[in-house]
């Protein structure tokens, strides 16, 4: 069955949707620059909301380890995301399993990333746009995605109820990644009836 993140969650109220709808997994934004932002506070709360019942992502870019060691010292996280340029050394030294993100725009050198992020969890595939990390709200070519490839998928970039389930039945990916998909006019605001609506998409392309 191919997993469910919703990430970029601001609210308790959005946490508790997800749950509610039957995700595996949110994603809590330690990213300043990011419209989806979450503050250390409101991140601690949802992460003790949902304790036991999501897996809680703490995604950062290119963040300083003392940044990541303070976040992990006020909320409790179950996963890290690398959205940036970190090695695998850097990823794998918080005592806590790892995706690594992906910007695709070429063929994907599947044996470098293997090697060099051996031990994370997933490569999470998102699209590439100049000057942006993630949250962009764009596909890329899933064809790219090598057939060989050792490390599970967690597939990213433009997803929503409309192509999720083309998505799913294409690559089978491990775990699928939704941000801007279930949001309403407003980033960072998730809307609970496009959350329902893409996990709902999931399920059904999986179950084909």
């Amino acid at each position: 069955m191919t997993r469910i993140k919703i990430c970029g969650i601001t609210r308790t109220q959005d946490a508790e949707a997800v749950a509610e709808a039957g995700a595996d997994a949110l994603g809590l934004n330690f990213v300043p620059s990011s419209p989806r932002h979450v503050t250390l506070p409101v991140a601690a709360t949802i992460a003790r909301q949902t304790r036991g019942r999501l897996v809680r992502v703490g995604l950062f870019v290119d963040a300083a380890d003392s940044e990541i060691r303070d976040v992990l010292a006020d909320v409790e996280l179950d996963l890290l995301q690398f959205q940036g340029a970190e090695s695998g050394a850097s990823c794998r030294q918080f005592g806590l399993p790892y995706l690594k993100a992906i910007r695709v725009r070429g063929p994907i050198d599947i044996a470098a990333l293997e090697a060099e992020y051996a031990d994370a969890c997933a490569l999470l595939l998102d699209a590439w746009v100049p000057g942006q990390a993630g949250g962009t709200g764009q596909t890329f070519d899933w064809s790219l995605w090598p057939r060989m490839a050792r490390l599970p998928l967690v597939l990213a970039g433009g997803l929503d109820a409309e192509n999720v389930g083309a998505a799913v039945r294409a690559l089978a990916p491990w775990a699928v990644d939704v941000c801007g998909g279930v949001e309403g006019p407003r980033k960072g605001e998730k809307d609970a009836v496009r959350i329902q609506r893409f996990i709902t998409e999931v399920r059904r392309a999986g179950s084909q």
